[in-house]
Formats: structure tokens, C-alpha cells, sequence
């Protein structure tokens, strides 16, 4: 157990760093065949993701030995990147196999049956990952499969759905791959018909993200591929989500038209028809590839999830038309999957880790078939979180999860420092989700805020779009408008408030500094610069910032008026700047660029800079050290003793360094593993939360002092 002397005094508490960064397994993309479950698990000690099986009798088996490591990078966040497939022996008794998408070379494999060593199903690029391949289907015939492919050459990426055999005569001939449909910038969700005669996918193009405008397109499925396609629902204003056939000539499909993802049923021909209106969502944010919220079961019932920024399960009868809610005490729910009997999929609350549950849609009954974490802190550590709705400017809302500073061996009095965390996207949502970052805090007398600003998904499309040209404004408003309404409230100390995000949160973070609310500010691999950002991203967000900050060249100066590296003479509060060198989405030039301004400004700050991490840390000691450092620099702003060796920030720019030699397309040789590295600025999943190792994990320093970390005085 380890002592601090706390905001509040001497705080004792038992969760170190260490437990936060290897103490929750990430689980995601369940699937069920039968009595057999498979899923997605990280590895985080080992740097990889892992493919796991459960059997009838409950014996859980790790697939894939290491280094195999599981993971995809379409679009630089991934999504679901394996697909259980039935096999035959010679004695035609089906067995069950697996193909998956390796992280390092991104090709597709198929680990057979009682087999230990995976076989390629795909050629070998001519540059490394330059083919990937992700949002895998089974075909009609069971003969391959149907995914997403994504190719980079020549600084272009082209996308398109393409059918890969299962004989692996696509490793050595590439001409046995059949693309069977192109053309435009994004694809999702390949879903054939049960009879095999139709593909229904998701297609979009740029400058819309997947959460402005879609189309559910629908083709004849033949040898050459499809024919006949047209547009059943969406478009440019209206986003589609996750077709799931009914029958040869049914589709459900979630949809916004209404101003929330609800269900609608739609036929091959005639008007899609609203199954259960209502101002929720039931679907989440379709930020990754693969994530479903809804599955159709043989009986016609549909099992769903929904609500607002928080999701869980209920049952609609189509017959009754009613939704009957299943009873849980798990608040957050994502990643169904059905066989059409049973459900599975991944949940938590705040004080239950991520689980790998079996729904029984029938009785309601809800079976945890995996956990997590094993072992987990004294739940008198863990923080009771308020879900609040506090007021914005103009009387707007702003949705808040409110973590108090919880620990039972300390009693507290007065108002307390709290920092307010701006999640990434910025078009994702913070959750009530298990979180022991939040409790390695709140535990050491800091309360969080977690704020779902304008532009979060989960309350309708009006709240998203209230971000639409004003990024860098109504976020920032927001989160400030937060801390202000706790500090009215006499709970948050005006004096001790902090802002922290990642990716997109960091930017918020960052812009909000240049504000006189918060004391001091902590940037995990922000936005800075965000001319440099639209040139140098990946392309997926390459015209995101059309929609949030405006088109160029049209908007120029607004661009630089809303970059923090532009505001840096508006911060004199102390920052902390968090950033990985493999970084594809946010390049470590981001980070650098802004510790330079603020270091020719005099503003104290320290960067720390880590080897081999990509948009999200993964490596354990690196997740440790940088929540270590994090936790360090409040002791340092708000005048306390932690339980970690001391930060030091420095007054004057990083030593100048070499402009980086001419690249491929941006993201083509990122080494991040996207089974384990959270997804930053992709809707559905946060980033996982900075916190890192111990001093010597391979980050470098920004100032030539050579401390780790950059070190000098103030």
C-alpha cells in the first residue's frame, strides 16, 4: 500500500500505476458458434492482442502463441479483425477455425483446428501493410470470406469489398482475390443474404465522416462480383449503421434519419419503415469497423442495444412491437453477436471490469462467461460516479460523469482539486465503463469530471452537430462550463482545476488553457497544429476537419487562430505533453511543435517522448510511466507529495531538430498494434488512457538535459 500527502492530507491508497496499466485485459469483437465463444484479448505485457475460444465445458484456450498478435489497421483504428469459419475434415465433421488479420504485416491468415501455426490466406504486399484487411463475413457457400480490403501505394489508399477463398490460393495468386466492389472512398459492414444472392454494405466518401452521411447499398451477388446495386436508405445527411438480414429479402439497419440511430426495417424494394421510434440511440458511434449493437435472432426477435451515451440490452418482438428491457446491473454494453440462438458481447459498469457476457434473449438471463481483470481493488477505492447534467453556455446542457475523490482511510473537508477529462474523437462518448485510471486519481484525493461535450454521440445527431465549424469552441465552453458548474456547486476547489485529453481531448485541453479556468493542463498525443494536422494525418481524417473547423483553403486563418501551437503566448498555465514517436494519426512533430512555443513563451512544461508508441500507448511500463508523470506534474501545479518520483518542467525550448526525411502515405509504416492500442480519435473506443512505465521504457527526452521526461527548473 503506498502513502502520498494528498490534497487532503495523507491518503493512503493501494493502486499503483502498475495495476492500472496491466490490470485490465481488453476484450472486444466476441463471436458465438454454437457453444463456442471466440474473442479478441490483449496482451498488454507482451505488446500484442491474442484470439481466445471458449468450449461448452468452459475451458478457455489461448489460440495464438507469441509473437502472433492480432489486429487491423484500416482506417489507422481497426475494428474487428478475425472470423471464426467452419472447416471440414476428411470425415466432413465440421470443426471450427479461424482467420484473423496479423497486426505486423496485415495479411490475412486462417489458423486451422488443433493447429498452431496460421497459414496466409493473402499475397505479400509489395511495401509492408500496404494491404489490409478488416469487417470480415463469411460467404454464402463457405468458401471465403468478405471483407474490407484497404491498399496504399503511391501516397493513394483505395478501398473496396473483397472475397478472399479459404483454399489460400490468394497467398500466391493475387488474381484469386475478387474485388467485388470499388469506386468509393469507404466501405463497412460486407453482409450477404442467407441465400447468397445479395451483399448488403455501408459505403461513404469524403470530406463526410461515417457519423454524417452514409448509404446501405445493395447489390446482386454473382462471380464477377456484384451488378444491380442501388441505394436502399441513407446519404449525405443521414448515417446508416450495421445492415443484418432478416431473410433473402429483409434488412434491419440503424439509421439518424430521425435525429437518433434508430432501427428500420427495409426491403430490397419499397420505403424503410421505423421499427421503435424514440429520441435514444440504438446504435453506438460506427467509429470502428465490425461493431455491432444490434443482431437479428432466429425467432424474428431482435436484441438491442440502446440508450444515450451508455447502452444496454433489451428484446423488441417485431410482432408486438414492444422493446422489453433486460435486467442488469452492467451500465455499458457493446459488441453483440448472435448465431441466432444465444448473444454475446462485451460489458462493465463502474465497478465491474469489462466482462465477456452470454445473453440468454429468452429468459433475460446474463451469464459472465469471462472477466477482465482477476483481481481488483478494494471496492471502497473506487469511485461512485453522478451522472449530471450540468449548465453550458446559454443554458445549453452538458453531460458530465462527476467521480468524487473516494478513499476510506481519509477524511476529507472542502472543496477538492478536480481535473476535468475531454475524452478523443471529439465525436465519441465517454461512458460509465470500468475505469481503474480514474480510480488510480480519485483515490489520491483528485476527482474527475468526465465530459461528454457538444459533439459526443449518444444524445442524438443535433447534440453532434453542435461541434460543426466551432471545434475549439463549444468544446472547450463545455468542458470549462463543467468545471465552473462543480466549483458553483462548492464540490471542486477554483483554484486546483486541471484539463487532460487525448488525441482530440489533448487539443481541447490545450485550447482551453489559453482560457483563465484551469491551473494546468495535460496533452496525450493532441492535435496542435491543425494546417499540419490536415496535411499530415492518415486518410480516414484527412477532410474531418471540413466539418469541424472548415474547408480550405477557404478558412486559413481560422485554422491558425484555433491551433494551440498559435495560442501559445494566450497559456501561462504549466502543461504536460504526452506523445508517441510512431504516432500516424497525431505525428510526434504535433507535440514538438508545441513545446516549442511554449517554451520560447517562458510557460513551463514538460514533453515526454516514447519509442515504439503509436495513437494510444500499449507497452506496459510505458503506460505506467506516463500515468506516473501525469499524476507527478498535479503534485508539482497543485503543491502536494505523490507516491512517484517528482516531475520537473522546464521554461525553454527543445533543442532544434532535423526535418524528417520524405515518407510513404501517412500511417503506412505506423508500428502500432491495433488489437492493443486504444483507438483515439475513432468514435466507438477512447484511446486506453496514458500510463507508463517506469523512467528507462524507451522515451526520449525533449531538452537536452537528457533526464527522461524534459527536466530544468522554473
Amino acid at each position: 500500500m503506498s502513502e502520498l500527502s494528498s490534497p487532503y492530507g495523507s491518503w493512503p491508497s493501494p493502486i499503483s500505476a502498475g495495476d492500472v496499466a496491466r490490470g485490465v485485459r481488453r476484450m472486444a469483437f466476441p463471436s458465438v458458434v454454437g457453444d463456442e465463444v471466440w474473442w479478441e484479448e490483449s496482451r498488454p505485457e507482451e505488446g500484442r492482442t491474442t484470439l481466445m475460444r471458449r468450449d461448452a465445458d468452459g475451458t478457455v484456450t489461448d489460440l495464438l502463441s507469441a509473437p502472433w498478435s492480432a489486429g487491423t489497421r484500416v482506417h489507422e483504428y481497426g475494428g474487428r479483425a478475425f472470423l471464426p469459419v467452419p472447416r471440414r475434415d476428411d470425415k466432413a465433421i465440421a470443426r471450427v477455425g479461424v482467420v484473423f488479420c496479423r497486426s505486423s504485416d496485415q495479411r490475412l491468415y486462417l489458423l486451422e483446428r488443433g493447429t498452431r501455426e496460421p497459414v496466409p490466406l493473402t499475397p505479400e504486399p509489395e511495401e509492408p501493410a500496404a494491404l489490409r484487411y478488416a469487417d470480415p463475413a463469411l460467404s454464402p457457400d463457405g468458401r471465403s470470406v468478405l471483407c474490407v480490403r484497404e491498399q496504399h501505394a503511391r501516397g493513394a489508399v483505395r478501398r473496396s469489398i473483397v472475397a478472399v477463398p479459404l483454399s489460400g490460393r490468394g497467398a500466391e495468386d493475387p488474381s484469386a482475390v475478387r474485388e467485388l466492389v470499388s469506386g468509393a472512398d469507404f466501405y463497412a459492414s460486407p453482409t450477404p443474404s442467407p441465400g447468397g444472392g445479395h451483399l448488403a454494405y455501408v459505403r461513404w466518401n469524403h470530406p463526410r465522416m461515417p457519423w454524417d452521411g452514409s448509404e446501405l447499398r445493395v447489390g446482386a451477388l454473382g462471380e464477377t462480383g456484384l451488378s444491380a446495386e442501388y441505394t436502399i436508405k441513407g446519404g449525405v445527411d443521414e448515417s446508416v449503421v450495421s445492415p443484418a438480414w432478416v431473410d433473402d429479402a429483409t434488412l434491419y439497419v440503424a439509421s439518424d434519419w430521425p435525429g437518433w440511430w434508430n432501427l428500420y426495417q427495409a426491403g430490397t424494394t419499397g420505403q424503410p419503415i421505423a421499427l421503435y421510434p424514440a429520441e435514444e440511440e440504438f446504435h453506438a458511434s460506427p467509429g470502428r469497423l465490425g461493431n455491432r449493437s444490434f443482431c437479428v435472432l432466429e425467432s424474428g426477435k431482435v436484441v438491442a442495444l440502446h440508450g444515450h451515451a451508455d447502452l444496454t440490452p433489451g428484446v423488441y418482438d417485431p410482432d408486438t412491437l414492444d422493446l422489453t428491457p433486460v435486467a442488469t446491473d452492467l451500465t455499458t454494453w457493446g459488441m453483440l453477436d448472435t448465431d441466432g440462438r444465444s448473444v454475446v458481447a462485451v460489458a462493465s459498469s463502474p465497478a465491474e471490469p469489462p466482462c465477456l457476457v452470454r445473453l440468454d434473449p429468452v429468459s433475460g438471463r446474463v451469464e459472465v462467461l469471462r472477466r477482465a481483470a482477476e483481481e481488483l481493488p478494494d471496492p471502497a477505492y473506487l469511485p461512485v460516479p453522478r451522472q449530471e447534467r450540468l449548465p453550458g453556455r446559454y443554458g445549453a446542457p452538458v453531460y458530465a460523469n462527476v467521480y468524487p475523490p473516494t478513499n476510506p482511510g481519509a477524511g476529507a473537508t472542502g472543496p477538492a482539486p478536480y481535473v476535468v477529462w475531454a475524452h478523443g474523437g471529439p465525436v465519441s462518448v465517454s461512458t460509465l465503463e470500468f475505469d481503474l485510471a480514474k480510480a488510480y486519481f480519485t483515490s489520491r484525493g483528485i476527482g474527475v469530471v468526465d465530459v461528454n461535450y457538444g459533439g459526443s454521440t449518444g444524445y442524438g445527431r443535433s447534440y453532434r452537430k453542435r461541434l460543426h465549424k466551432e471545434w475549439g469552441v463549444v468544446d472547450v465552453e463545455d468542458c470549462s462550463a463543467a468545471a465552473r458548474a462543480l466549483v458553483e456547486q462548492g464540490v471542486a476547489d477554483p483554484e486546483r482545476l486541471a484539463i487532460r485529453g487525448p488525441s482530440a481531448g489533448g487539443y481541447t485541453a490545450l485550447m482551453a488553457l489559453t482560457g483563465d479556468t484551469f491551473a494546468c493542463g495535460v496533452s496525450l498525443f493532441g492535435v496542435t497544429d491543425l494546417l499540419g494536422f490536415a496535411e499530415s494525418t492518415h486518410d480516414f481524417e484527412s477532410r474531418f476537419l471540413d466539418s469541424l473547423v472548415g474547408t480550405l483553403p477557404g478558412f486559413v486563418e481560422r485554422y491558425r487562430e484555433r491551433s494551440p501551437v498559435n495560442r501559445a503566448g494566450d497559456i501561462d498555465a504549466p502543461v504536460l505533453l504526452l506523445q508517441g514517436l510512431d504516432d500516424p494519426v497525431v505525428t510526434p512533430d504535433q507535440a514538438f511543435s508545441m513545446a516549442t512555443a511554449l517554451g520560447r513563451g517562458g510557460t513551463p512544461y514538460a514533453l515526454l517522448e516514447f519509442e515504439g508508441e503509436a495513437h494510444g500507448f500499449t507497452a506496459e511500463d510505458v503506460r505506467v510511466r506516463a500515468l506516473e508523470a501525469e499524476l507527478a506534474f498535479y503534485a508539482r501545479v497543485f503543491g502536494f507529495t505523490a507516491d512517484v518520483a517528482p516531475l520537473e518542467l522546464v521554461t525553454d525550448p527543445p533543442e532544434p531538430r532535423p526535418a524528417p526525411e520524405p515518407a510513404g502515405p501517412p500511417g503506412a509504416d505506423a508500428a502500432a498494434d491495433p488489437g492493443t492500442a486504444a483507438t483515439g480519435d475513432e468514435g466507438a473506443d477512447p484511446p486506453a488512457e496514458a500510463s507508463a512505465g517506469d523512467r528507462g521504457s524507451g522515451e526520449q527526452a525533449a531538452h537536452p538535459a537528457g533526464t527522461a521526461g524534459a527536466s530544468a527548473s522554473e
